[in-house]
């Protein structure tokens, strides 16, 4: 069925499955999919397609539900702490396009030094004498969301340590299902494409030409995500 018209999209989203991610996460992500279509089904198909796409409506989601949820007690995270912005490999961290350009944006105008001057695979967005975000209002999910009960945990982690205390908020799983789940509804119709978080504030602060599309991911970074932080979650049940 082409998607011309809400109805369409609305049954496509019904239809939509994010394998592998627990039922009530993905029901979760769609509830908040479908009352985003309901409120939104005046405006021109086009323009659903285009916000459900580049990962706007995901990432609404995911800001809805880190207000509505509570964060985990006992957290140790402090501003300047920063272990966690350590980004060990190429990738970083998966991110939707809404949050690749407001990223981009934030950090581009930018001059100085930034954190791979602390610490060579720190987050480029780090400001490195503070270690506080250089963009903090225009951070993904992922910084948002991943918290921990022990700064000396995240510390032997960034080194290459595993060690307990990390843990991740409930939004972002479910924000990353939503995206999965606008990806399988839109299948055919629209790319829906994800970005690394690490190669987007690089070539912010490298001035890269083409940013997005040299930090565009491979399909599936967005599905091997999802499943990874859906087996966390198993395990954490």
């Amino acid at each position: 069925m082409a998607l011309t018209t809400p109805a369409a999209l609305r049954a496509a989203l019904g239809r939509a499955r994010a394998p592998g991610t627990p039922k009530d996460i993905t029901e979760r992500a769609r509830a908040g999919l479908l009352a985003w279509l309901d409120a939104s089904a005046a405006r021109p198909v086009a323009d659903l397609l285009r916000d459900l796409a580049s990962g706007a409506v995901a990432t609404q989601i995911g800001h809805a539900m880190l207000g509505q949820v509570p964060a985990p007690p006992g957290l140790a995270c402090a501003a300047g702490c920063a272990f966690c912005c350590i980004l060990p490999g190429a990738d970083g961290a998966t991110i939707t396009g809404t949050e690749a350009k407001a990223l981009h944006g934030a950090l581009a105008p930018l001059d100085g030094p930034d954190g791979t001057a602390w610490h060579p695979e720190a987050c480029p967005s780090l400001d490195p004498v503070t270690r506080m975000c250089r963009a903090y209002d225009a951070r993904p999910m992922i910084c948002r969301t991943y918290v921990s009960t022990s700064a000396e945990a995240c510390a032997a982690i960034a080194e290459g340590t595993p060690a307990p205390g990390p843990m991740t908020h409930p939004a972002q799983i479910t924000y990353l299902t939503a995206h999965a789940l606008a990806r399988d509804a839109l299948r055919g119709a629209a790319a829906v494409p994800t970005y690394s978080l690490k190669r987007v504030a690089a070539a912010a602060t490298r001035a890269t030409p083409d940013p997005l599309r040299q930090a565009r991911h491979a399909p599936k970074a967005l599905e091997a995500e999802r499943r990874r932080l859906a087996r966390g979650l198993s395990r954490a049940r």
